[in-house]
C-alpha cells in the first residue's frame, strides 16, 4: 500500500515477532513469546478494546490454559458470570443442548466475561515483561517482502503518519478480514452458513431468567445473554434477510421480539431506531495455507467461524498456544523456518476441521430447519428431540465445545524472561507437552470428508447493505 501524500515516515521498528490485531489470539501469542523472551510488537487499529457485540466466552479450555501459566485465580477475580449448561426453550418445551456441569475439570461452566476485560487481563499481564511493547490506532496495512518471497516486516498506519517495522516473523491476527493475510496471497475457501445474527442490547429487570438461554419457535430463533443490568441478545435471521426485515419497520420487528420472548415484550420498545441494533454477518471460512515463510495467520485470519457454540475466541487462543510452543525457541535463536510455520498449521488444522463439521451440521439440522418459516409448526429438530430421550448425549457437544477436540497445553509453562519486580510468585513449574503433533490414522483419514461437510462449495458473501455491520472479531 503506497503512502498518502502527506504522511510522515517514522523511524523503522525492529522486533522479532510482530503481530497485527490485539484480539485475543494476538493478544495471547504475545503474553506467551514475551514470558519465554521474545520481544514482541503488537499493533491495533483501535484506541481501545471497547466494541460491543464481540465474543464473550472464555471456555473451560482457555481457563485451564490461563492456570498453566499461573493466572487463572486472578483471572476469575474478575467479574463474570458462569454458564453451566445451553438450553433453548421450545413449543415442545426446554432442551438441554450441553451440560458443562459434567465435565471432568476445574472449571465446568463457560465464564461470561466481555472481550475487553480479558484483553485488559492479558495485556495487562504482557507489560510485565520488558520485551512487550503494544501500539494502539496503529493499523497494518502491508507487508515488507525481500522480493524472494520471504516476508521481513509489515507496514503500518497510525493518525501522525506510517511507519514500518522489521520483524524475524510476522504473525496475522487481525481478524476474518484480515489485510495482511491478503497482501500475502493466502485466499480462504468460504461456505455462506444459512443464518446471520442482529445484536442488540434490553434491559434486565427483576424476575428474569439468571441465566443464558435460547428461544425457538417456527420461523424464529433468539439468544439472550446476561450482562448485568441488560441482557446482550442476539435475534438469528435468516441468510440476507436483514433488508428484507428493516424494510418491514421496526415496529413489526420489536413485535416478532415480543413473541418469541414474551417475558421481554415490555423493554422492546427500548429499541428506539436501527442504530441500537448491529448485523452480524455469520461467515466460515478457512485458509487451505496458513503460511509463507517469514509469515503467519492465525485466529480469525485463519479460520472464521460460526458463533454456534461460540468457539471462536477459544479456537484461536489455541491457535496461539501452539504457536507459542512450536515458534518460541526458534525466535529466541532468530531461526525460524517453513518447517516450523507448517507445524503450526498441521497441529491445528484438524480441530478446527471437526469444530467446523460440527457447526455446520447444527445449522443444517437446527438453526436452518428452525428458521424455516415455510413449513410452520413442527415437531423439534431431531436433534433435539434425541438429547431429551438420552441425556448422556449432553456430553458430546459439552466436551466439544468447552474443552475442544483435544486438550492444548502451554508447553513452557515457567517464565524464562524476567518480569518487572512487582511481578509476584514465580510461575508453576513446566508441566507435560501437547499431544503429538499428527492425530491417529484413522482420524487423520477422516479430514476430507469433514471438509466437504464443513465446506461445500458456495461462493463468499459480503455484509448486507443498510444496517451497521459489525467488524470482523480480531481473533
Amino acid at each position: 500500500m503506497r503512502a498518502r501524500k502527506g504522511d510522515r515516515a517514522a523511524p523503522v521498528r525492529r522486533a522479532r515477532c510482530a503481530i497485527a490485531g490485539c484480539g485475543p489470539a494476538g493478544a495471547m501469542l504475545a503474553l506467551l513469546l514475551v514470558r519465554q523472551g521474545v520481544d514482541v510488537l503488537v499493533l491495533e487499529k483501535h484506541a481501545d478494546f471497547l466494541r460491543d457485540f464481540r465474543g464473550d466466552t472464555i471456555h473451560p479450555s482457555t481457563i485451564r490454559i490461563m492456570d498453566e501459566i499461573g493466572l487463572s485465580e486472578r483471572f476469575l477475580a474478575r467479574p463474570h458470570d458462569r454458564l453451566d449448561a445451553i438450553e433453548v426453550d421450545t413449543p415442545g418445551g426446554r432442551a438441554t443442548l450441553a451440560e458443562f456441569r459434567r465435565l471432568h475439570t476445574p472449571w465446568p461452566y463457560i465464564a461470561m466475561m466481555p472481550q475487553w476485560d480479558f484483553l485488559d487481563f492479558v495485556t495487562d499481564e504482557a507489560r510485565r515483561y520488558p520485551g512487550f511493547e503494544l501500539l494502539m490506532e496503529a493499523e497494518a496495512t502491508d507487508l515488507l517482502d525481500d522480493g524472494d518471497g520471504l516476508v521481513r516486516g509489515l507496514r503500518y498506519r497510525t493518525a501522525g503518519g506510517v511507519g514500518a517495522v522489521e520483524a524475524d516473523l510476522v504473525v496475522a491476527a487481525d481478524g476474518r478480514h484480515s489485510v495482511l493475510r491478503d497482501r500475502a496471497g493466502l485466499m480462504p475457501t468460504s461456505t455462506s452458513p444459512p443464518m446471520d445474527v442482529l445484536w442488540f442490547r434490553l434491559p434486565r429487570r427483576d424476575g428474569d431468567p439468571d441465566t443464558a438461554f435460547g428461544q425457538a419457535g417456527p420461523g424464529h430463533l433468539a439468544i439472550f445473554i446476561r450482562r448485568g443490568d441488560y441482557w446482550q441478545a442476539g435475534y438469528i435471521i435468516p441468510k440476507g434477510s436483514a433488508e428484507r426485515i428493516r424494510a418491514a419497520g421496526l415496529p413489526e420487528f420489536r413485535a416478532a421480539l415480543a413473541r418469541i420472548a414474551p417475558w421481554a415484550a415490555d423493554r422492546v420498545d427500548t429499541l428506539t431506531g436501527w442504530d441500537k441494533v448491529s448485523l452480524l454477518v455469520v461467515e466460515s471460512n478457512r485458509l487451505r495455507r496458513w503460511w509463507r515463510p517469514g509469515f503467519l495467520a492465525i485466529g480469525d485470519a485463519a479460520h472464521a467461524m460460526s458463533p454456534i457454540g461460540g468457539v471462536g475466541i477459544n479456537l484461536a487462543i489455541q491457535d496461539a498456544v501452539v504457536a507459542a510452543n512450536v515458534l518460541a525457541r526458534p525466535l529466541a535463536g532468530r531461526a525460524v523456518r517453513p518447517r516450523h510455520l507448517a507445524s503450526v498449521q498441521r497441529r491445528r488444522v484438524l480441530p478446527t476441521r471437526l469444530v467446523q463439521a460440527f457447526q455446520a451440521a447444527i445449522q443444517r439440522g437446527v438453526i436452518a430447519r428452525t428458521l424455516d418459516s415455510a413449513a410452520g409448526p413442527q415437531a423439534p429438530p431431531a436433534a433435539l428431540a434425541l438429547l431429551r430421550k438420552l441425556p448422556g448425549l449432553r456430553d458430546v457437544p459439552a466436551r466439544l465445545v468447552g474443552l475442544g477436540v483435544w486438550p492444548v497445553h502451554v508447553r513452557d509453562r515457567a517464565a524464562h524472561a524476567a518480569p518487572s519486580p512487582s511481578a509476584g510468585p514465580e510461575e508453576p513449574p513446566a508441566g507435560p507437552e501437547e499431544p503429538p503433533a499428527r492425530p491417529p490414522a484413522a482420524v487423520d483419514n477422516s479430514v476430507d470428508v469433514l471438509d466437504k461437510i464443513a465446506h461445500p462449495p458456495h461462493p463468499g458473501r459480503g455484509a448486507q447493505p443498510g444496517l451497521e455491520t459489525q467488524p470482523g472479531r480480531e481473533t
